[in-house]
């Protein structure tokens, strides 16, 4: 089994005597609740990556943010490690608990405080879900635009710390283009307001280097995001291509001639037929290749759009091009694309989600290669991409049960995301880094570089004590891995510390 994080943080953290720990939090925090019992943890011992499982020390459930910030002080004093996890959903291990740490859970704080459809904001609390706020500000004419799949489940707190996308962010963005301010308490049990409300903030831009900061930097307490009006319109063109590679193109040709749609994603052939089987969408089994194309606005300019978009998919070659009758039958073309992760897990015992990100010319090439791996390593893979913006979600189906199929299911994934790197492109898109693709971040960044992210997560957290060993490799690791070369004696700035 590959090693998911760095185990020697594992010999620098003091053990810790459970029961004199939890006598010092409820001495600072009373009524704070706090499982230990081996049956209370093992609900907790993984996020949405399954393969990998650790009991965490103690579970935290803080019902207020005093208690949050008490036990933030408690396990800085003590310098025990805390890993915050949200609803769970996660795809890369970020919420993945340390065996000698606290695992803080922040899903009893799931209230709307504030929705104020004037300025077209809301004001959440971290355990609120994706959807909800939507949901919430539907009678006003208003949305919030990311999406991932996993919306209906997943929370607010989770998609900054992941800086989570969605099928729409091509147009709308990801969650750091819709989030105006985030509060925060530090390991230190400080609290921290990042952004405001206005289009801009004086000094450094500290939300941004916070969102998509996987819970190494604080913890999430509340979240300021932008709401946008409902499109008038929104319509979806669904084109059939006999050819992988030949969809892949299509996408770079409606991107270049300046069309951007609301979404475009791309299922191959065993996706479409897992997709079908479950949701019943309409899909053309025997196409190897859907993309899904929404555009939206105004009525005329969604008109014109479909024309044009119509007339680019024939000429890249679409055996067929269907436009969803109402807006029902466009709600079900989505439907099948949201639920193609549990779609596929129907097909085996088991599969291993990837996320990585390409330039979108060289789509017809990783394609190509992903199915090259599959067929030397004889695992089947799934595609499912937010292909207007490279995002790739390959799905590596195996059983567990087979010894072996997890560690090929491994060795699959970590060529395809390297194969990203190869063509310009980046290890993660939306999923983030995790404890799964650390070894990845050897191979995209350089020692001058990834000790530069150390010096940030150092001045936020001195003694490494947020989900440490996760997001950032020490540069041991990447020499021994072999994707660089550190010179052990030498460091860029003599007051950083040594990694």
């Amino acid at each position: 089994m590959t090693l998911l994080y760095d185990e020697r943080l594992d010999g620098e953290i003091a053990s810790v005597d459970k029961p004199s720990l939890m006598a010092a939090i409820h001495a600072e925090a009373p009524a704070l609740t706090l499982l230990a019992r081996e049956e209370d943890l093992r609900p907790f011992e993984c996020d949405g990556l399954s393969a990998y499982r650790t009991l965490p020390l103690l579970v935290a459930l803080p019902a207020t943010l005093d208690e949050v910030a008490a036990l933030m002080r408690v396990c800085h004093a003590q310098r025990v490690p805390v890993v915050t996890r949200g609803a769970g959903t996660g795809l890369s291990g970020g919420a993945l608990p340390l065996a000698k740490g606290v695992l803080l859970v922040m899903s009893r704080f799931n209230r709307i405080l504030e929705l104020d459809p004037e300025a077209r904001l809301a004001r959440v609390q971290p355990g609120v879900r994706n959807l909800a706020i939507s949901e919430a500000a539907a009678p006003h004419g208003l949305y919030y635009a990311p999406d991932p799949s996993s919306q209906i489940a997943c929370s607010i707190g989770g998609n900054v710390a992941e800086n989570a996308g969605g099928v729409h962010c091509l147009k709308y963005g990801l969650t750091v283009h819709n989030v105006l301010s985030v509060e925060i308490i530090t390991i230190e049990g400080e609290r921290m307001t990042l952004g405001s409300e206005a289009l801009d903030a004086p000094g450094f831009d500290l939300l941004a280097l916070f969102t998509g900061s996987e819970g190494m930097l604080g913890v999430i307490t509340e979240v300021t995001v932008k709401l946008l009006p409902k499109p008038q319109v929104a319509k979806v063109l669904m084109a059939c291509f006999d050819d992988v590679e030949q969809a892949g193109k299509a996408v770079g040709d409606i991107i270049a001639a300046g069309c951007i749609p609301g979404g475009l994603e791309m299922m191959d052939n065993l996706a479409i037929r897992a997709a079908e089987d479950f949701v019943h969408a309409g899909y053309p089994v025997e196409a190897e290749a859907i993309l899904l194309c929404e555009l939206d606005g105004v009525e005329a300019d969604v008109h014109a759009d479909c024309e044009r978009v119509r007339e680019l998919l024939e000429r890249a070659g679409a055996s067929e091009i269907r436009l969803a009758r109402d807006d029902a039958e466009r709600q079900l073309f989505w439907a099948g694309r949201k639920a193609a992760f549990p779609a596929v897990g129907r097909m085996s015992p088991d599969y291993y989600c990837m996320d990585g990100t390409i330039p979108r010319r060289e789509l017809p090439r990783v394609l190509k290669g992903i199915n090259e791996l599959s067929t030397t390593y004889g695992l089947r893979v799934a595609n499912v991409f937010h292909a207007g913006d490279g995002n790739l979600h390959p799905l590596i189906l195996f059983d567990a049960n087979r010894p072996g199929e997890l560690e090929t299911a491994e060795t699959i994934g970590a060529k395809i995301l390297e194969l990203c790197v190869e063509v310009g492109g980046t290890i993660t898109g939306e999923h983030g880094v995790g404890r799964e693709k650390l070894n990845q971040m050897c191979t995209q960044f350089a020692a001058d570089e990834l000790t530069q992210f150390h010096a940030v997560k150092f001045a936020f957290d001195e003694h490494r004590l947020l989900n440490p060993g996760k997001n950032i490799p020490t540069l041991a690791r990447c020499a021994e891995f072999g994707a660089m070369h550190v010179h052990h004696g030498e460091l860029p700035h003599p007051e950083l510390p040594r990694f």
